[in-house]
């Protein structure tokens, strides 16, 4: 500072009363009145300290009977939130803010000159308008935060306005793990208010990028970056089209950015399939009732017009088959690359299906298994027009050795395949196999390359595609 000056700002006090309402927490709250900075405001009660020589308990106790006529005991104070503040008008300050829950007395109005009303009120009921500066302090305290800070800008208004909600949280030691750039949390604070912690939520690879976020008001949400544009589109229509017909059996979209490729998505109910440990019942439960969500999602009405978007994606897709045999070769078994060239030459010369809405990655990493035993789905990015084998690419592996799930699955989807879908669903396996193995050995993920490898001994073995229900003339793939 120039001149030998330090630089000083006052030190307010402000009390966190809270008690059990009827239907959840309350906190007292008081309507400035008169000559007062902010009249007609609603504001916690609060005053400054009185002096280097008080401290900010004891200012707290005084302040709360002058204001309120409660007595509060000094142990009975809880340090709640420090917030930095700064006006409008550009003076700055500092305030503590200290939770109560225990005193004596009935709160009252004991200063009338400069307060008209006191009243409780929920959390989430907080009256207007309110000074931005206590709504700051009383959002940041909700949120679990230790310090805060809320610099209004010149022209800000006094009340509080969601608008120009100024209030930034600073992060305790520890207590958030990798977060999202900042225009990404900025845009979900935008979709569902303020946010308390960011849990990565994300596979164990570099490609996804995915974040379990809760709220200040204790909802909790997910937040997804995309790696690309098309994986982007795929999801936010698929969450816009068909996925709200599953009747919450999947989330809802809440936000989506493009420039960002990012979406925000309710959370649903459910812990994940992956990892879990099923009894014997317990799974066939499971796959009696992935057949009948599978039935469903393939039931859903196509946007207009697909037929020929999907039957050039699934040309290519086979086209692509150099590429990906060369990224899966140095993983690949003596005579799979000769099987698998066989397998697609043979493909060529199969009638085509007809494209259905799919989910593009229906697997068990992407099932939650909820506390009825119900099922939800997730992740979209992949969701395409297509055949609807495209969906049984990745159950196949469940199914060896288990006769048993497959005959539940598809009971429960209600039809077994046909010879042609099965010898597409061939096709499609083994095509996935391979890319799933190049993928998975340059991505760092070796479930995805051993799944490949079991998925082309099979086919090589002419086991991959099981009949539970085979009909007259169908014959083996």
């Amino acid at each position: 500072m120039t001149g030998g000056e330090r630089y000083a700002v006052p030190v307010d006090v402000h009390l966190v009363a809270v008690r059990d309402g009827e239907t959840g927490p309350e906190v007292l709250l008081s309507r400035r009145a008169g000559s007062v900075y902010a009249a007609g405001h609603w504001h916690l009660p609060s005053g400054h300290l009185d002096g280097p020589f008080e401290d900010v308990v004891t200012a707290l106790v005084r302040e709360t009977r002058e204001e309120t006529g409660l007595v509060v005991a000094p142990d009975d104070v809880r340090a709640a939130v420090t917030v930095h503040h700064r006006a409008p008008a550009g003076d700055a300050r500092i305030g503590v803010f200290c939770e109560v829950r225990s005193w004596s007395g009935t709160p009252e109005v004991m200063e009338p000159v400069v307060c008209d009303r006191m009243e409780w009120f929920g959390f989430d009921s907080l009256p207007e308008p309110m000074v931005a500066y206590c709504r700051a302090g009383l959002d940041a305290y909700r949120a679990g935060a230790r310090m805060a800070l809320h610099f209004q800008e010149p022209g800000d208004p006094i009340g509080y306005d969601p608008a120009v909600d100024r209030l930034r949280l600073v992060p305790a030691p520890g207590s958030e793990g990798p977060r999202p750039a900042q225009e990404v949390r900025d845009f979900a604070e935008r979709a569902v208010g303020r946010t308390t912690t960011w849990s990565d939520a994300s596979w164990a690879r570099d490609t996804s990028r995915v974040w379990r976020v809760t709220g200040a008001g204790g909802g909790v949400w997910f937040v997804k970056v995309h790696q690309n544009a098309r994986f982007h589109a795929r999801e936010t229509a698929a969450l816009r089209a068909w996925v709200p017909g599953l009747g919450g059996a999947g989330p809802r979209l809440v936000a989506a950015d493009p420039a960002l490729l990012a979406v925000v998505v309710t959370a649903v109910e459910g812990r994940p399939l992956h990892g879990a440990v099923l009894t014997g019942a317990e799974e066939r439960a499971v796959f009696r009732s992935l057949g009948v969500l599978a039935a469903r999602i393939h039931a859903s009405p196509l946007a207009p017009s697909p037929p020929a978007v999907a039957l050039v994606a699934r040309a290519d897709r086979y086209a692509k088959a150099d590429r990906h045999l060369e990224a899966a070769r140095p993983h690949l078994a003596p005579g799979d690359e000769q099987h698998v060239r066989a397998v697609v030459e043979r493909a060529v010369a199969l009638e085509q299906l007809p494209p259905a809405v799919t989910h593009g990655d229906f697997q068990i990493r992407n099932i939650l298994r909820a506390a009825d035993g119900s099922l939800r789905v997730v992740d979209f990015e992949r969701s395409e027009p297509q055949p609807v084998v495209r969906d049984l690419v990745r159950l196949l592996d469940h199914f060896e050795g288990r006769e048993d799930l497959c005959r539940v699955f598809f009971d429960g989807y209600g039809r077994p395949f046909s010879a042609l879908e099965r010898a597409h669903l061939a096709t499609e396996a083994v095509l996935d196999a391979v890319s799933g193995i190049g993928y998975g050995a340059a991505h760092g993920d070796p479930e995805l390359v051993e799944r490949g490898r079991r998925t082309l001994a099979r086919s090589r073995a002419g086991t991959l595609c099981p009949s539970p229900t085979p009909t007259a003339g169908d014959t083996p793939t």
